[in-house]
C-alpha cells in the first residue's frame, strides 16, 4: 500500500459485511449497510496543538476500530478499497 496520511489523519481498510442474509438471499450493494468496522493500515504523526506541540495519535497500525458511519473519504488502490478519517475525531473507539 502507497498511501501515507499526513497529520491526524488515519487510513482504515473496512471490514466487509455479509452479502446474504440469514436466510440465503443476496443482497444487492445498495441494500448493504455502510461498514462501521475496520482495521487501521496507516496513521499520520499526530495533530499539533496552540503551542506547536505534536500530540501522537492514540490508535496504531493494526488495531480494530469503530468509527462513525458517515465520515471520510473512501480511496481505492490496488484494488482494496480504503477510506480516510480524520483521526480520533472520526473514530468512536478500538475494539480489544
Amino acid at each position: 500500500m502507497n498511501i501515507r496520511p499526513i497529520g491526524e489523519r488515519v487510513v482504515i481498510k473496512p471490514l466487509q459485511k455479509e452479502e446474504k442474509t440469514m436466510s440465503g438471499i443476496l443482497l444487492p450493494d445498495s441494500a448493504q449497510e455502510k461498514p462501521i468496522e475496520g482495521d487501521v493500515v496507516a496513521v499520520g504523526r499526530g495533530r499539533v496543538d496552540a503551542n506547536g506541540n505534536l500530540i501522537p495519535l492514540e490508535v496504531k497500525v493494526g488495531d480494530k476500530v469503530v468509527f462513525a458511519k458517515f465520515v471520510g473519504t473512501t480511496v481505492k488502490q490496488d484494488g482494496v478499497d480504503y477510506l480516510i478519517v480524520n483521526g480520533e475525531r472520526d473514530i468512536l473507539c478500538v475494539v480489544e
